[in-house]
């Protein structure tokens, strides 16, 4: 068993404050001498691009539905190589797949890792009723593990004692109350803007300073170091390179998860990062990796790049094994529309992509064919989260069938150029996906 000192930082909803709260909380830890691992709790990239900027170490999501039970407590030890773990929640507590099980939640992951959790409640236009709401938190199911309430939007000195007098029945700890003048985070249609863009524009380091000082830090501290111990697990074995893959990594392509890179380097890849919106040309690789992100909002810069464009159509031409994600499927395609604007993409798949107004969210479940992810016939779990939808040719060909989801058309999703496949759907990688990839990788570099 292993004493990794931990806490859950979840809300009554979305949209109360969870993601710059717990940045704060980082701050103040960090401010105590303690190196923080941040977590993510469920698939979302862009709340974790927060998560790692403050703390100076990645995050990693901890999703049940794409890692299932095993892997979340895995991933947990085996990442939690810092003085104190901090996992950020999804949406509401006890929010997760549907409305009749916790599938999926906050509440389920708490007792999956044996994590407390401190509920963070925004208390805008409620005094009294507050306490209401909490204790409905605390009673909903048996064994909740909260062990202390962050007070988000408090109006006044006289707003926060009249909330405090409400709670101090319920004889558990408010261990924050902060102003609702301080600035809040921006956001647009997939929630928050990524820190990658929104550092030139908002200082969140100024955000979490002023906040953390209505933080009790020291009683945080003390939650963190009551978490119970978690059994252990053995370190992965790594394997010496036996291939190089480029990674797309900038404004209009960030959506990762710090765990596919890492099995993918654990069987023998070496990543070389470069950026579709500024590099010149790929690196000298075996395969590609274009994830998600908002190549929408950065359409103009990306056309613009015509030589890596070229470059990109070219070597997937040619047969290098290549997976692209969301972001990287609308690159690969003919042409992108937004704002009124046709931007040219990359040209590969013959599929055209339209803004929609309505979202397309949901945890995905399928079989998957031949790939470069599969050889033979697979299951697999994932999610997709977007605002677009890519009208593509009628012959196209798909790896994978959905059972759960939308996918790129009729439940269809996948779609198959030359040894490239590219979904709106994005996945958690299991071992035997990365050694495919590597494989695949492996056996272009021979030809």
């Amino acid at each position: 068993m292993k004493n990794i000192p931990r806490l859950v930082i979840t809300g009554t909803g979305s949209n109360v404050g969870k993601t710059i709260v717990s940045c704060a909380i980082i701050y103040g830890l960090q401010k105590k001498g303690y190196a923080i691992q941040p977590f993510k709790t469920g698939p979302d990239y862009i709340d974790a691009g927060y998560l790692s900027s403050v703390a100076g170490r990645q995050a990693c999501n901890l999703d049940v539905w794409l890692m299932g039970k095993s892997g979340v407590l895995e991933s947990l030890v085996r990442n939690s190589t810092s003085d104190i773990s901090l996992i950020e929640g999804v949406m509401g507590f006890y929010d997760g797949i549907d409305g009749s099980k916790s599938l999926a939640s906050t509440y389920q992951l708490c007792h999956i890792t044996r994590t407390p959790a401190i509920l963070v409640v925004d208390v805008g236009g409620v005094g009294r009723s507050v306490a209401a709401t909490i204790l409905g938190f605390i009673k909903f199911n048996k064994n909740t593990p909260i062990a202390g309430i962050i007070l988000n939007r408090v109006g006044s000195e006289r707003h926060k004692k009249i909330c405090a007098d409400a709670i101090k029945p319920l004889n558990i700890d408010v261990l924050g109350a902060i102003p609702k003048n301080i600035t809040q985070l921006k956001s647009r249609h997939l929630g928050l803007i990524p820190v990658m863009e929104s550092n030139k524009n908002n200082n969140i380091k100024k955000i979490v300073r002023e906040i953390h000082d209505y933080l009790d830090i020291n009683k945080i501290i003390k939650i963190a170091k009551s978490a119970r111990p978690v059994r252990t697990y053995k370190n992965n074995k790594k394997t010496k390179p036996r291939t190089a893959i480029g990674i797309a990594l900038d404004g209009s392509f960030n959506f990762y998860y710090k765990d596919n890179f890492e099995k993918l380097k654990n069987n023998g890849a070496q990543l070389k990062f470069f950026s579709p919106e500024t590099s010149g040309r790929i690196p000298d690789i075996n395969g590609l990796y274009i994830g998600g992100g908002f190549p929408e909002v950065r359409g103009s810069v990306l056309e613009k790049n015509y030589a890596i464009i070229n470059e990109i159509k070219s070597t997937i031409q040619s047969g290098m094994p290549t997976y692209a994600e969301c972001g990287g499927l609308i690159y690969l395609g003919k042409s992108l529309q937004y704002d009124s604007k046709r931007y040219n993409m990359a040209g590969i798949i013959d599929g055209h992509t339209f803004m929609t107004k309505k979202a397309t969210l949901n945890y995905t479940k399928g079989i998957m064919h031949n790939s470069i992810l599969s050889d033979g016939i697979s299951k697999f779990n994932g999610h997709e989260f977007h605002y677009s939808s890519m009208h593509i040719d009628s012959d196209s060909k798909f790896a994978q069938k959905l059972q759960r989801g939308v996918g790129i058309t009729q439940k269809k999703d996948g779609v198959l150029v030359y040894n490239a496949m590219a979904s709106y759907g994005h996945l958690y990688f299991s071992d035997k996906m990365a050694k495919n990839i590597i494989k695949k990788c492996v056996k272009f570099s021979r030809r």
